[in-house]
């Protein structure tokens, strides 16, 4: 099992506290999500499932995703009209989406920090969910661009 995977909250145990049954197809849409931390779509993961468990059904994988987000071992990130992406860090971070490729990566905030510690947040306001996201070209992206043939 790789390191990535150990650092997340013991998933037998939260799928159970929170009354879910423990199937195949949900281990394996959390396993999709922990294997490359891209922020796949419901379809993206929906196509890597399928590979493993080819009866699971895109259905399945919008019900095993939706339970994941409620008992706290995925994110839903929205990045404005695009459709829903998934994502297992549950650190507090923001995203940056690359306009060249579409992309998505985490950002980490400094150690410890809140992204809402940058803000100057109104008095009397009081957040309780933040979501940061920040566009530009990825580092790959930005080199095949500055490549002249």
């Amino acid at each position: 099992m790789s390191s990535k995977k150990t650092t997340q909250p013991a998933y037998e145990e939260t799928i159970s506290h929170n009354g879910h049954r423990l199937t195949p197809q949900r281990r394996e849409v959390y396993n999709v999500l922990l294997d490359d931390r891209d922020h796949p779509t419901a379809t993206d993961v929906f196509i890597r499932a399928k590979k493993r468990i080819p009866a699971i059904s895109l259905a399945t994988v919008y019900n095993c995703l939706e339970t994941l987000v409620e008992c706290g071992l995925a994110k839903q990130v929205n990045v404005e009209r695009e459709a829903t992406r998934y994502c297992p860090n549950l650190s507090e971070h923001g995203h940056f989406v690359c306009e060249s490729c579409g992309i998505v990566s985490d950002i980490p905030t400094t150690k410890g920090g809140a992204i809402t510690q940058f803000l100057k947040i109104p008095s009397g306001f009081n957040v309780t969910h933040s979501e940061i996201t920040l566009r530009g070209t990825c580092p790959a992206c930005k080199n095949h661009t500055s490549i002249k043939p």
